[in-house]
């Protein structure tokens, strides 16, 4: 079992991990935190984009020798193949690590996976360590390469006075963690500049109302996240309601009624659960996901 130690670094690696999001597809937002023989945390890194070193190699050039004998705990199983950057799992073997800790295994891997080959080095391997948390940062992604389409945010407010207002500060918020934004059938990047051009293109709109054949294409050109804001998208959404995948939606104070009619409309028949509210002095945030299965 995982000691509370590294309960602790796996907790760290998981919030390195996100330092990820919006820049790293079509890659996946890893952290990872290398602690010493003696259970002292000498290096960290997080995956900031494709072609670029992964959060592995990031950590133990952070940590330089003092990572042998000591224990990787990283979000994601280390990558067992060789493409724009070096295997990982053969980079920890290098090190001399001598124990990894892993919260989820890559259904991507190749051949049998980076586990499978620590372990046939003599690594000793843990999984499944604190997978519910890591999921925090991890499922767009998951989600998004085991369906081959990326994971659907939809953003919208509800109310008068402040609608114009909450929607813009609903992209605001969640923009950075996203692949693309589509709003008013624009589509943009989620942090302008943030991908690596080479392995990332930018779609175009939504034509003709086709928003499997762009979430498809959009797939292809390395986007795993998206976040579709605004009311204005609304019925393009209601007929294609399976593709969402999350739901936020500001529910401006003076409204609560009217909101509570719309809010139930999107998520009765559709399985969405409830997983938070936030409050603020214009609205309430109500956040909804619907269930998946990794």
């Amino acid at each position: 079992m995982a000691s509370e130690t590294e309960l602790t670094a796996m907790r760290q690696a998981i919030t390195l991990s996100s330092f990820g999001l919006g820049t790293t597809s079509p890659n996946p937002p890893v952290g990872c935190v290398i602690l010493d023989r003696h259970g002292v945390a000498v290096g960290v890194g997080y995956h900031r984009r494709k072609g670029e070193a992964h959060a592995e190699v990031n950590a133990l050039s952070a940590a330089g020798a003092a990572a042998r004998g000591g224990t990787a705990v990283v979000t994601l199983e280390p990558c067992n193949h060789i493409g724009v950057t070096p295997a990982c799992r053969q980079e920890l073997i290098d090190a001399g690590i001598a124990r990894v800790v892993i919260s989820v295994i890559d259904p991507t891997s190749r051949g049998d996976g980076g586990a499978a080959v620590l372990a046939a080095a003599g690594v000793d391997v843990e999984t499944d360590v604190l997978p519910d948390e890591t999921l925090t940062v991890l499922r767009p992604w998951l989600t998004a390469t085991q369906r081959r389409r990326p994971y659907l945010t939809w953003a919208y407010a509800i109310g008068e006075a402040s609608k114009e207002k909450l929607d813009e500060q609903l992209v605001a918020d969640q923009r950075h963690r996203v692949d693309l934004v589509l709003a008013d059938n624009v589509t943009q990047e989620g942090i302008p500049g943030g991908h690596a051009p080479e392995y990332f293109t930018l779609r175009d709109h939504v034509a003709n109302g086709d928003l499997r054949n762009w979430l498809a294409t959009s797939y292809a050109g390395g986007a795993r996240s998206v976040l579709v804001a605004g009311g204005s998208h609304a019925e393009l959404l209601h007929d294609n309601l399976d593709c969402v995948d999350e739901i936020i939606v500001a529910v401006e104070s003076a409204e609560p009624r009217g909101a509570l009619a719309a809010v139930t409309k999107e998520v009765t028949a559709s399985n969405f659960t409830l997983i938070g509210v936030s409050s603020k002095t214009e609205a309430s945030v109500v956040r909804l996901q619907r269930p998946t299965q990794h």
